[in-house]
């Protein structure tokens, strides 16, 4: 029996492959400014006081519809950098969460000193390519959607393109994917089979990541005592972006959250 997220990985491969006859890898990587530095989410992620928040910019999700979907990237995106966000993650899959890398390049132009992961299901090395055409900082790889080879490979080349990588795992099962050059890991709460949340996902999971690996907690993050534990228990970053974007002024919930943080 399919599941959403079996759906959104085979739409996603039939994209890439229109989107590689509308432009070659050849053409992006002619059309990309190699000599550009990276904002280092890793790095940030580890400075003493930082918020360790990674705010998301999302519009939907295949679990509730629209979230928000009266407000602008660039605008909520640089309100997040103020409120005092470590990184931003902006959603680029359109079918299913409402995202477009126009959506990308309006937050990244009005945040250029801030590390930005480019949210999506990676599938191609195509798409590692286009990520460091639009001069992301940080790409997702899923654990759930690719082979061990794949994610090795993957992270190999968005290495040699300079920019991190953040692998994402959703139960034990997928322990022996982690390559060991991965940036950073993060364990998402959501079940991405059915769409719901267990809080205790993350917990379960941090004793079997390698020591040494920055470790982030991903979705179903609400109040900032449940960060703070997770803080103290090992957790570097907190990836969130439904319970800022369900409200009407993202912004100043960040803002908000942030400040109630025990940094």
């Amino acid at each position: 029996m399919s599941t959403i997220l079996d759906e959104i990985v085979s739409n996603r491969h039939k994209e890439v492959l229109v989107q590689k006859h509308l432009i070659s890898v050849t053409e992006i990587a002619s059309k990309t400014d190699f000599s550009a530095d990276r904002n280092s989410l890793s790095a940030r992620l580890l400075v003493p006081g930082s918020s360790g928040i990674i705010a998301e910019f999302k519009r939907r999700s295949p679990s509730i519809g629209v979230i928000n979907d009266r407000v602008e990237p660039e605008i909520v995106t640089k309100g997040y950098a103020n409120a005092g966000a470590s990184g931003i993650s902006v959603l680029t899959d359109s079918r299913y969460f409402g995202g477009s890398i126009a959506d990308f390049i309006a937050a990244r132009t009005h945040n250029p000193f801030i590390p930005m992961l480019r949210k999506d299901f990676i599938v191609d090395e195509y798409q590692l390519f286009e990520s460091r055409f639009l001069n992301a900082d940080v790409i997702l790889l899923i654990a759930a959607v690719l082979r061990k080879k794949e994610i090795s490979r993957f992270t190999s080349i968005t290495h040699e393109l300079g920019m991190e990588v953040l692998l994402e795992l959703h139960d034990a099962g997928e322990i022996d994917k982690i390559d060991k050059n991965v940036d950073m890991i993060g364990i998402n709460n959501r079940n991405l089979k059915d769409f719901k949340v267990d809080m205790d996902r993350s917990l379960k999971l941090l004793s079997q990541l390698p020591a040494e690996v920055v470790k982030i907690s991903e979705s179903g993050l609400s109040d900032p005592e449940t960060v703070d534990y997770l803080r103290s228990r090992g957790f570097n970053g907190f990836l969130m972006g439904e319970n800022f974007m369900k409200t009407e002024n993202p912004t100043l919930t960040c803002t908000n959250f942030i400040s109630r943080l025990k940094l």
